[in-house]
Order: C-alpha cells, then sequence, then structure tokens
C-alpha cells in the first residue's frame, strides 16, 4: 500500500528562531523554519511516490497560516498527507504540532521534473 502521509520533526534551536532568521523579534519558531519543515515532508513523501532518481519534486505554491507560537526547546512535528495526485502534480495538507497542539496548517503542492533537465534549465537562465 501507498504511503499516504510521512512527518518530520525538529527541535527549536537558536537557528530556527524568529530572531535568528529575521523573520520577527522574538526567541520563537520562526514561520520561515515551519514551512521548509512542512515542505521537506512533503517533498520526502512525494519522492518516495516517484520511485525514480531522474525524477523529483518542486514547490509550486505553499499556504500556511500559522498560530502559535513554539519556544526554543521544545519539539515540533510537521506532517504532509498526500490528498491528491495525477502523477505529475503532488497536493497535500500540511500541518505542524508541538506538544500542546497544532501550531501551524495550510496546503502545499509539488510538481514532478527530470532533475537534469530542471538544473540546466535553471542554470542557464542567466546566460548572457
Amino acid at each position: 500500500m501507498e504511503e499516504k502521509s510521512l512527518s518530520k520533526t525538529l527541535k527549536v534551536d537558536e537557528e530556527n528562531l524568529a530572531v535568528t532568521m529575521g523573520s520577527g523579534s522574538l526567541m520563537v519558531l520562526a514561520t520561515p523554519a515551519v514551512v521548509a519543515l512542512m515542505e521537506n515532508a512533503a517533498a520526502q513523501l512525494a519522492q518516495n511516490q516517484l520511485g525514480s532518481d531522474e525524477l523529483t519534486t518542486v514547490g509550486t505554491m505553499i499556504s500556511v497560516e500559522h498560530t502559535s507560537p513554539t519556544p526554543i526547546g521544545a519539539a515540533v512535528t510537521a506532517t504532509a498527507v498526500l490528498e491528491e495526485t495525477d502523477g505529475r502534480t503532488f497536493k497535500f495538507k500540511v500541518t505542524a504540532e508541538d506538544k500542546k497542539g497544532i501550531i501551524a496548517k495550510g496546503t502545499h503542492t509539488r510538481i514532478s521534473v527530470n532533475a537534469e533537465k530542471f538544473q540546466m534549465k535553471a542554470d542557464s537562465r542567466f546566460d548572457d
């Protein structure tokens, strides 16, 4: 049976605080760190679905509501649930929680691409 969800956990430390990342002035988990953790879970889940080293996925949309602060030292777990796929497009429901409950939720979309061709396209964008 195909895997439909995947979770990733991080411990909040100085490098992922809002004050360190520049997304705020407080010593709480930064929203960009929450988003990255969610995207990481979704990317790994999508890669597991692809089953090919030639293919990878790229994020094309993420919409997240970060509703509760998490202090340094706490653990946060992000979970991506694959809601829909057509083989190339992967749509996820994403959530993040700490021991007190949900801290963020949203949606994320990824598209599968040929890794080598995509990298070549990116590298050549500024060839003048």
